[in-house]
């Protein structure tokens, strides 16, 4: 079988999502990071309209749009190592917390991260530039700019009301996640499944592990929700599931394009 492509964004926390599902299975693949906002296109084209979005995957012969339907064609191609717990009832459990984070934290979190970000123009043209190739990077105020636009259009990050509502809903979200793993090491059972994977990698943009995909020090208005929380449990159980678990595998060497 030819190796799978992953037409991911480099700072997106669903296809870190699905980069830590091939990295923790050590599947080697190549990548692909089209420039953001001309991703949506390529997105389109790769699932011939079943998909306006990345990431996506090219696994044998076929082109997965959806993280969890990744992850879910990932498992049952590369059984190793695996993401679903064998138990029926665990398994279920472990399902329904990744499509609970998916829906109640990953928009909120995405939203309030980019709000933050447009509060220091300098940081966010840094970001940007660091995303398009770069013959384009000489041109970081401009780019900066597309990215705010192309961001504030996207996931309505311009509302300083809706960014307060976001941070609403991911304060809530490390609630239930602390309310999940109660007195536990992991949400479901004894080890690391997809609902610790999908938890741990959509908090990153809140909590920026170090070996998470973000090199970045939080801008003013989220270092002081960070500040505010970096003492909890929950904050402190994404730190460690992404030191112990956020492995890129020795052999692994996956091609990216800029």
């Amino acid at each position: 079988m030819s190796r799978p492509v992953l037409w991911h964004l480099p700072l997106s926390h669903y296809s870190e999502k699905v980069r830590w599902a091939l990295d923790h299975k050590a599947v080697q693949h190549a990548r692909r990071a089209p420039v953001a906002g001309y991703h949506m296109a390529a997105a389109l084209v790769l699932t011939r309209g079943r998909h306006w979005t990345l990431p996506v995957i090219q696994l044998d012969g076929r082109r997965i749009g959806d993280s969890t339907a990744i992850l879910a064609a990932i498992e049952q191609r590369y059984p190793d190592q695996p993401l679903y717990p064998a138990d029926p009832a665990e398994r279920h459990r472990a399902l329904e917390l990744e499509d609970w984070f998916d829906e109640q934290l990953g928009p909120a979190v995405r939203r309030f991260a980019f709000h933050a970000l447009r509060s220091d123009p300098d940081q966010f043209d840094e970001l940007a530039s660091r995303q398009v190739p770069a013959p384009l990077r000489r041109y970081r105020r401009l780019v900066g700019a597309y990215g705010r636009a192309f961001t504030g259009a996207r996931f309505q990050t311009v509302s300083a009301g809706r960014a307060d509502e976001a941070r609403q809903q991911v304060l809530a979200a490390l609630d239930h996640l602390e309310s999940e793993l109660g007195d536990g090491e992991y949400l479901v059972g004894e080890r690391f499944t997809v609902a610790d994977l999908t938890g741990a990698s959509l908090f990153y943009p809140l909590v920026l592990p170090p070996e998470g995909p973000l090199d970045l020090a939080p801008p003013p208005a989220a270092a002081r929700v960070r500040d505010s929380v970096t003492h909890r449990r929950g904050f402190q159980w994404v730190l460690e599931m992404f030191a112990r678990h956020r492995n890129r595998g020795g052999s692994l060497r996956s091609a990216q394009s800029p």
